[in-house]
């Protein structure tokens, strides 16, 4: 039970039985071979900021969960800038998905959204018992994330039009296994019942 320091001096007021994760969605996709992920990149944009909107309709926090670049530097608030000036190819994705002044963000160095990060703690604080996980890629650091949220009894939702990977048969083979092994459930993002969700208590996991 937490009994001090309730909201981590005051750094997470907010209580979110359901969060959703926005995974390296701020990314200027230059790399080569780019092509059919910038392409799917775009409708997986749409679908999150709509799924994003009714999140914050239904009281979901939302944590933008981002690569450093490298740089090991604590300013998303720059990364979202670099992303949004530079002519990249992934300058759409934060027009489209720009974190709103409401918003958690983490940085992470490697794969998962948990490694080294405080993303945990932030739940903890949160109260979460599941969280949505959404963007790039599906197979990589979405199911990274993914595998450790379910090593630490979270309910897990990757709705499949919320992710992308560099081919569809990555991103496919992925989602199966996310299901299969992680019980997540990745029906598409229309589906789900965002304030039934909310209103559950723990929700108890597919064994």
């Amino acid at each position: 039970m937490l009994t001090k320091n309730k909201d981590l001096h005051g750094n997470v007021p907010d209580k979110s039985p359901v969060v959703l994760l926005l995974i390296d969605v701020v990314n200027d996709l230059d790399f080569e071979g780019n092509e059919a992920i910038v392409k799917s990149a775009r409708f997986m944009a749409k679908r999150i900021k709509t799924l994003k909107v009714r999140a914050t309709r239904a009281g979901i926090v939302s944590i933008y969960v981002n690569d450093n670049f490298g740089r090991w530097k604590s300013d998303f608030n720059a990364q979202v800038k670099h992303c949004l000036e530079q002519k990249s190819p992934g300058q759409f994705l934060a027009q489209i998905l720009r974190p709103d002044p409401k918003d958690y963000f983490v940085l992470k160095p490697k794969h998962s959204g948990f490694f080294s990060t405080t993303l945990d703690t932030v739940l903890r604080y949160l109260e979460a018992h599941t969280l949505i996980l959404t963007g790039i890629a599906a197979d990589r650091c979405v199911l990274f994330t993914a595998n450790d949220a379910f090593l630490r009894d979270y309910r897990v939702f990757v709705p499949s039009d919320c992710v992308v990977s560099n081919t569809a048969e990555e991103k496919r083979s992925a989602l199966a296994l996310m299901e299969r092994v992680l019980r997540a459930d990745v029906s598409r993002s229309d589906t789900l019942n965002l304030s039934q969700l909310r209103r559950c208590k723990k929700a108890e996991r597919k064994i």
